[in-house]
């Protein structure tokens, strides 16, 4: 079968290196509909930026269900399905979650989340981050090696959003060890990609944010916990406790694989750019303009998916309404009408900042500031303490012939591991 045929959402080879099916696909144009698929995959960069800010006749309800799964109600009954999709959301997996919901509803609970995510408080959060990485970047240059994900990258990322919102010391373990137990969002396996059941951590972590919020009501504090329990709109309505429950439990969720993910891949490139680890070293300051190439070549979401509920346009192909449509990320981010030689990793690349990463309109991803300032934090630790990082070739091959394995998911895009070595800076003491 052809490489652009393959089942992109059961495939774990176009999982582990999902490019060249990206590219695949670029082949046929910007916008196509693969052979006997019922879902558009778009790789236009300028195509992708077009339906990300079309908010009127795109839904973003079928996010984490993916373009592949059937609808839960058959579409009928002319150009516009808007009341259709609202009358099923419940239907749909993660309908109520916030990157689901469309026009007011998420509109209103956007707007709450964009008063936590503030400079100012991400400022303040700096201090925690900068401790926590000191403390755990000197343990494992002294180690001398260690899985990146499992020892660093998700115990870092975790603490740093339960300090950020507020989350008990006591719960944060068990927080961690329900989110390692559980399957990344978009898993290939389709029976596991579902919130039902006590023990799913979108569940179970629901009932804890039952009491922090029913607490921050009744002894307020200064966390994010406590503004979510005193929030109120701009109209002046209160949200529901479930909205808030449902906030808070994403935001924790969420805060754990962008940030995690970007880390691994940005250390891969940080070992195998040529002279890229000493040019940082050297030169700090370089390290945010590092993160959006990698962000631009690795990012940690490889896919976006949305519903037509209107019948519109993406570029000139006319799209009817209940059209499922997939967006390769990879594809617009390196769409070689937008990027130049785009398969190349350069330092300080022109209008760099314009990736879709993060994605782009309404959706666009309330943590991104956070999840660059963790990873920056991180990364500094280590190159200011070490004076060569390298990966175990007995475990990922040598340079040039390297191997990895990836989260099963066609939503994420991580490291199941990364094992480095590390090589301590002259001076450096635990």
């Amino acid at each position: 079968m052809e490489l652009e045929n393959r089942d992109y959402f059961t495939d774990y080879q176009i999982a582990k290196n999902p490019y060249p099916f990206f590219e695949a696909v670029r082949a046929h144009g910007p916008v196509w509909q693969p052979e006997g698929r019922d879902y558009l995959i778009v790789t236009g960069y300028d195509e992708t930026v077009e339906v990300l800010n079309n908010h009127r006749d795109f839904s973003a309800i079928i996010g984490l269900a993916g373009a592949a799964a059937p609808l839960p109600f058959e579409p009928h009954g002319g150009p516009d399905i808007t009341e259709q999709v609202e009358e099923n959301r419940s239907k749909f997996l993660g309908g109520d979650q916030v990157v689901m919901l469309d026009d007011e509803p998420h509109t209103k609970l956007r707007s709450l989340m964009n008063r936590l995510f503030t400079p100012s408080r991400l400022k303040a959060n700096e201090e925690f981050m900068t401790a926590y990485a000191d403390d755990m970047v000197r343990t494992m240059v002294a180690k001398g090696e260690c899985d990146l994900i499992s020892e660093v990258a998700t115990p870092f990322v975790t603490m740093v959003i339960a300090d950020l919102l507020g989350v008990p010391e006591e719960d944060r373990q068990t927080f961690m060890d329900l989110i390692d137990a559980s399957p990344a969002p978009g898993n290939l396996d389709s029976s596991l990609n579902t919130h039902e059941g006590d023990t799913h951590p979108m569940v179970a972590m629901t009932g804890y944010f039952y009491r922090y919020i029913s607490e921050r009501q009744a002894a307020p504090r200064d966390d994010i916990l406590t503004e979510l329990a005193q929030a109120e709109y701009s109209d002046g309505t209160r949200p529901s406790m479930m909205d808030l429950m449902t906030l808070g439990v994403f935001m924790y969720g969420a805060g754990q694989d962008t940030s995690a993910k970007l880390l691994g891949n940005s250390m891969r490139y940080i070992i195998d750019v040529p002279g890229l680890q000493d040019q940082l070293r050297t030169d700090p300051s370089l390290i945010p303009a590092m993160l959006e190439e990698v962000l631009r070549l690795e990012g940690s979401t490889k896919q976006l998916s949305r519903l037509a509920r209107r019948d519109t346009m993406i570029g000139d192909l006319p799209v009817k309404a209940g059209t499922k449509v997939l967006m390769g990320l990879p594809g617009g981010n390196r769409d070689p009408r937008r990027w130049e030689n785009p398969q190349e990793f350069r330092l300080n690349r022109p209008k760099i900042k314009e990736h879709l990463a993060f994605g782009r309109g309404k959706h666009v991803c309330a943590g991104a500031p956070l999840a660059r300032a963790e990873v920056r934090i991180i990364l500094e630790k280590f190159l200011a303490m070490t004076a060569k990082i390298d990966l175990d070739e007995g475990v990922h091959g040598p340079a040039g012939n390297r191997d990895f394995d990836f989260e099963p998911s066609f939503i994420i895009r991580g490291l199941s591991e990364l094992r480095v070595k590390f090589s301590p800076a002259e001076g450096f003491s635990v």
